[in-house]
């Protein structure tokens, strides 16, 4: 009741008729009304105020903001300009095009033409060629595909692009905060770097938009790799969340801006343990802590508006708020994309029982390299089933990874032994989603779509692999609604291929950010015309099958005999001859290879007739035999699990690069501490067909070898506390004039030196010290170098010397300073460092860095061939891991002596090729491996 109300009141008492009041009386009756009212309004609540205070309006705003969904405005699709438009784009009119829509679980294809007007996606169908011309002018870019490929660009899941930057110098590492293994107030906006080199080579791969991801602990922001006018880092964002909103922007409308809010990401595991000498338990117990902070914060702020709401104001003060918590309350909320990286079931499970405890949805579990082994776990997070984010066959480079399987995406979404012609059921109805990521820079995210090609190999079927990497990448993401799908009305990001996206070598013919084309003038190979269609991969059901059954860690060494084995319908077999790669081509089906004792003794229509006893048959399936591949680079043998100290040789120690020389010249043998049987080993054999490595002990290290064949030194300015790099070739000058053991071996010509060096500079010294030492010796040095990323600068120089390259890793990438003037290759430049190389007589092989990638080392082969446009024939591929490998590092084997391996249904070159036997004159046996025959 109000005063008005009162005197109102007081009207309904009987009337009197008016007399003179005395003014005493009338002060004593004024008394008794304010008493009165003073017991009536007390009586009311005293929280309720006539007037706001100053900070009313302000803090109904934010009360408001948290009933907010995330999620798009309801008008967002009758958007006529994207917010990211940059204007001045012209509209572009792709023409002709077999387009990959997303639609339909990924199965729908169209052919027709794309519009990109305003940054979006205007059209898709065909149009009147001439109402186009006549509405848009000459500002229309006409674009004729030519039934090439376009999808949606490429999405990487788990990126930290930017943030640990290429090339990596001091100050531009913004990757991990080591004060705590819970951090969620770290943004990794704030650390963002615009000027890595890395950000136009993503973008030659198709990756168009990447979720950054701080390396530990805090939040994680979507963003586009083009270049900006503003050149910052908040323009780059797709969706800038309310929180980093600058005012005056210009690029995103306020109805979007709290709709997406930002990923969290959450490290549980291994890492927490190695970075913050955290446990397990540890872990859990911060995340714990720090969510229970969050919900009393959310329940602080739910009481505060819910008073707000009924209007009382009174000492209620300033809205709560805590910026250490505020992305955790709408986690809590379930406004926040929460992605949690673990490999280890018991990683998954402790995360899990962490959202139901203070329920909130998990988005994706990152790298979770056991989840194929406990699928139903994930079904147990509080709301909607998480997805997984994935590598292919990148593992075992830590213990939380061993058990990784190359099957893991196919399994996911089979969820529990599925049949693939149930799969788009089992994933509309309750499935598990599946995406590939790089981790950039541990896998260049260049290639993120090699990702996907592996996951289609190895059994995820083509239309989850393709959104693998796109459309679930989009939804996981939040972005969905404008990204991930050729649709009307979604944001121009377009990718068009030169090939089928899903086979190996896929390269982006134009690339479009916003409706902008990124490629200038791109570079594109000849290709065949088969790898327009996608290829069929093999069945590896039974693969599947044992995985599980061994829990992660099946047997891999194949079954053996050295009895008659023969291989029919064989089409080619590529063998050395010499230190050369020759083929023979075998042309009726009735051809066969007979192999006795491991030695193949006959090659025709009558080899069967020769056969002796029970002779096996193995059915090639119109596949060939190739050589046995050789692989350098990767430590082999050395080490097991690259992070766990107890499964390695151990590292060297390096008195050339720790500045301790002594003098003496002792040879540290990488033999000596090599152990055989390591699951990299075993798999780079039975699904790669290396049958030989040359490896050297864990380390950048000074005079070691594999069983002596060459010596091995490194000259780097990579290291901060290394003697400078005239130093050490100083060194290497005075080792190689005096009359020392190994390396007067070297000096006269005996055994190769092998120097690992990278930069253009330092490869320019070495040239000149290898012309110097032999005028001083009158000997020719057998100089190879390794690594050689800056190497096509001096290409000429080093062919007049007649010096080799192993370029390692084969597909460069700066990563250091004296690695940054890399030569990128189609479609950013036409020659790649292979195809330059050869030009100027050089001899090149390939090398690979990591040991479980050793098994891929076929594949990187077949791409360098097809990036080089037909220039490089089969046999030339095939060298590049065989006979040039062993030639440049001294390795003597003799042409009957070498292995040979059989593949099945395809090339060892192509994704269709799997590995079925393995020929070993030297072991007088054949290999004989499971491929589902």
């Amino acid at each position: 009741m109000n005063a008005a109300g009162i005197q109102t009141a007081f009207d309904h008492f009987p009337r009197r008729q008016k007399q003179p009041v005395p003014r005493i009386q009338s002060i004593a009756f004024l008394l008794v009304l304010g008493s009165v009212a003073y017991f009536v309004i007390s009586g009311l609540d005293r929280h309720v105020l006539t007037h706001q205070p100053l900070h009313a309006t302000k803090n109904l705003a934010r009360c408001n903001t948290l009933k907010a969904i995330a999620g798009p405005p309801s008008d967002f699709h009758s958007r006529k300009k994207s917010d990211r438009f940059v204007a001045g784009t012209p509209p572009t009119w792709i023409r002709n095009a077999r387009v990959w829509t997303g639609n339909d679980n990924g199965i729908e294809v169209l052919y027709g033409d794309i519009l990109l007007d305003q940054g979006l996606i205007k059209h898709i169908g065909s149009f009147d060629a001439q109402s186009l011309r006549v509405q848009y002018g000459p500002r229309l870019v006409e674009v004729d595909a030519q039934d090439s490929w376009v999808t949606p660009g490429i999405i990487d899941i788990h990126s930290h692009l930017g943030v640990t930057a290429a090339p990596g110098l001091e100050g531009a590492n913004d990757l991990n905060s080591l004060k705590a293994s819970a951090q969620p107030w770290l943004r990794g906006l704030d650390g963002l770097n615009t000027h890595d080199d890395a950000y136009p080579l993503s973008i030659s791969g198709g990756v168009t938009t990447s979720l950054i991801l701080p390396g530990s602990c805090g939040q994680a922001f979507a963003i586009k790799l083009r270049h900006t006018e503003e050149r910052t880092p908040s323009s780059m964002l797709v969706e800038p969340p309310l929180q980093v909103q600058i005012n005056g922007s210009t690029h995103v409308v306020w109805t979007s801006l709290f709709h997406h809010i930002c990923s969290v990401l959450e490290l549980s595991g291994e890492n927490p343990s190695r970075e913050f000498s955290d446990t397990r338990m540890d872990t859990v117990w911060h995340f714990r802590q720090s969510y229970d902070e969050a919900r009393k914060l959310v329940e602080r702020q739910n009481d505060y508006c819910a008073k707000v709401k009924l209007n009382r104001w009174a000492d209620l003060g300033d809205f709560p708020d805590d910026l250490r918590w505020e992305a955790l309350a709408d986690v809590i909320r379930g406004r926040t994309k929460v992605n949690i990286h673990c490999y280890e079931a018991v990683d998954i499970d402790s995360m899990i029982r962490v959202s139901n405890e203070f329920k909130f949805p998990i988005a994706t579990f990152h790298h979770a390299q056991e989840m194929y082994l406990v699928p139903e776990v994930l079904r147990k997070a509080w709301g909607p089933t998480p997805g997984v984010a994935l590598f292919a066959t990148y593992a075992r480079f830590k213990r939380e990874s061993y058990r990784a399987s190359e099957f893991a995406p196919r399994h996911a979404t089979l969820c529990c032994y599925i049949p693939f012609h149930h799969v788009v059921r089992i994933l509309a109805s309750h499935g598990i989603d599946v995406s590939m990521k790089s981790d950039h820079a541990v896998l260049d995210s260049r290639f993120l779509i090699y990702e996907a090609q592996q996951a289609h190999m190895y059994g995820l079927p083509a239309n989850l692999a393709l959104a693998s990497v796109i459309t679930t990448s989009a939804r996981m993401a939040g972005l969905d609604h404008r990204l991930g799908y050729v649709r009307e009305g979604w944001d121009a990001d377009l990718v068009i291929w030169d090939s089928h996206p899903l086979n190996i070598a896929a390269t982006p013919k134009q690339v479009y950010i916003d409706g902008i084309a990124q490629l200038n003038k791109p570079h594109l190979p000849e290709k065949p015309a088969e790898l327009h269609d996608l290829f069929a991969a093999p069945n590896f059901d039974k693969q599947v099958e044992d995985t599980l059954k061994w829990d992660g860690l099946p047997p891999l060494r194949p079954k053996f005999t050295s009895g008659d084995v023969l291989f029919v319908n064989v089409t080619k077999i590529f063998s050395r001859q010499a230190d050369e790669i020759w083929s023979q081509t075998l042309h009726s089906s009735v051809d066969g290879i007979l192999v006795r004792s491991g030695r193949i003794i006959c090659v025709g229509a009558r080899c069967q007739e020769s056969a002796v006893g029970n002779a096996m048959i193995v059915n090639l399936q119109g596949g060939s035999i190739f050589p046995g591949l050789t692989t350098f680079g990767a430590p082999l043998g050395m080490s097991e699990i690259y992070f766990a100290a107890s499964t390695n040789d151990g590292v060297v120690y390096d008195p050339f690069i720790s500045g301790r020389f002594s003098g003496e010249t002792t040879l540290f043998k990488a033999i000596d501490g090599l152990s055989y049987g390591g699951r990299n080993e075993l798999l780079a054999y039975t699904y790669g067909g290396v049958t030989t490595a040359v490896s050297a002990p864990r380390s950048y290290a000074f005079l070691v070898d594999w069983d002596v064949t060459a010596v091995h030194i490194t000259i780097t300015q990579m290291f901060g506390e290394q003697p400078s790099v005239s130093t050490q070739i100083g060194v290497l000058r005075k080792l190689l004039l005096e009359d020392n053991d190994w390396f007067g071996r070297v000096a006269n010509g005996t055994i190769p030196l092998v120097v690992a060096a990278v930069g253009r500079d330092i490869i320019a010294s070495l040239i000149h010290l290898k012309k110097e030492v032999e005028a001083e010796k009158a000997s020719v040095i057998k100089l190879t170098i390794a690594g050689g990323s800056e190497a096509h600068l001096i290409a000429k120089e080093l062919g007049e010397a007649r010096i080799g390259v192993i370029v390692n890793p084969p597909k460069p990438f700066p990563t250091y300073w004296e690695k940054r003037r890399i030569l990128a290759g189609p479609p950013l430049t036409k020659d790649t460092i292979v195809t330059t190389l050869i030009k100027n007589n050089v001899t090149v092989a390939l090398g690979v860095t990591k040991s479980s990638e050793a098994r891929n080392l076929r594949f990187e082969l077949s791409y360098a061939a097809l990036q080089a446009g037909g220039s490089l024939s089969t046999e030339e591929a095939l060298a590049l891991g065989s006979t040039n490998v062993e030639k440049l590092l001294g390795v003597v084997v003799k042409p009957e002596d070498s292995d040979l391996v059989a593949v099945q249904g395809g090339s060892l070159l192509d994704f269709s090729g799997v590995v079925t036997a393995i020929i070993s004159p030297r072991r007088g046996l054949v290999d004989l491996v499971e491929r589902g025959v």
